[in-house]
């Protein structure tokens, strides 16, 4: 008789902990589902927020408190600014990864429209980083501001990955296809054509930029000249090349980005 009731005891105790288990992962089921879906409300909410401080940036400036303006705008509190850790660095980081998927709209669209009749890649670039600068032209007054943020160590991350993702696309729409030495070297042309002439816009007083622009048409052709020589020069720049295909493999690697088209 024991041995029957352990036994029917044993059965129920594993049917129990089986409903358990069962309802267990449901619950973590449930929750997960749900953490993701709170994830992605509040990650709407932010973007709206971010959005809407915009417009506040040439009064305020990249702060909290126009994130709080920009925020009571849209009918949230002014204190919901608490959210953004990073303050002013994250309503910097979200024009800059705006404006680099509008950039890409924009290369699609010229692409296209080019097809036909192809243009150097030179001219692809000079058309795009244009494109690209006058994005910021609304904050252009608080766009040294802006470079002070981003320098800070906490936001240099965030920074360097904008800039390395904004040139990778450039390069591919432009036709970059290539898998040697020149993909890490127009890229870091790019980058560096691109961040002279945003500094040098920051002092431009001429009307709609045309300085700007003359100084990024310039910039870029001295660019090729250094491409086309270091091409050339083999044995001379190897180490030149080595160095700057490991810095920018070094800097992609910490992050994390990996593109494979």
């Amino acid at each position: 008789m024991s041995f029957v009731v352990v036994s029917i005891s044993r059965r129920f105790n594993v049917k129990n902990v089986s409903r358990v288990w069962s309802s267990t992962r449901l619950f973590s089921s449930t929750t997960s589902s749900d953490q993701q879906s709170d994830g992605c409300y509040e990650e709407g909410i932010r973007e709206k927020i971010l959005e809407a401080s915009l417009p506040f940036v040439p009064e305020y400036g990249w702060s909290k408190e126009c994130i709080s303006k920009g925020a009571q705008s849209i009918g949230y509190p002014g204190v919901i600014h608490g959210m953004f850790t990073k303050g002013g660095g994250d309503l910097i980081h979200y024009l800059q990864t705006s404006s680099n998927s509008k950039l890409v709209e924009f290369l699609k669209r010229y692409q296209n429209e080019t097809q036909d009749k192809p243009i150097p890649p030179a001219e692809f670039a000079e058309r795009a980083i244009q494109q690209r600068l006058r994005m910021i032209g609304p904050y252009i007054g608080k766009w040294p501001q802006a470079i002070a943020i981003m320098s800070l160590p906490p936001n240099v991350p965030n920074s360097l990955a904008t800039l390395l993702t904004m040139v990778d696309d450039i390069c591919y729409y432009a036709g970059d296809r290539s898998v040697d030495y020149n993909w890490y070297l127009r890229r870091i042309g790019i980058a560096g054509v691109y961040k002279a002439t945003e500094l040098y816009m920051i002092q431009d007083k001429s009307e709609k930029f045309q300085d700007t622009w003359i100084f990024l048409n310039k910039r870029l052709h001295e660019a090729v000249q250094l491409h086309d020589l270091l091409i050339k020069s083999e044995s001379g720049t190897q180490m030149a090349k080595d160095t700057v295909q490991s810095v920018f493999i070094t800097a992609r690697n910490i992050l994390g980005l990996n593109w494979t088209r």
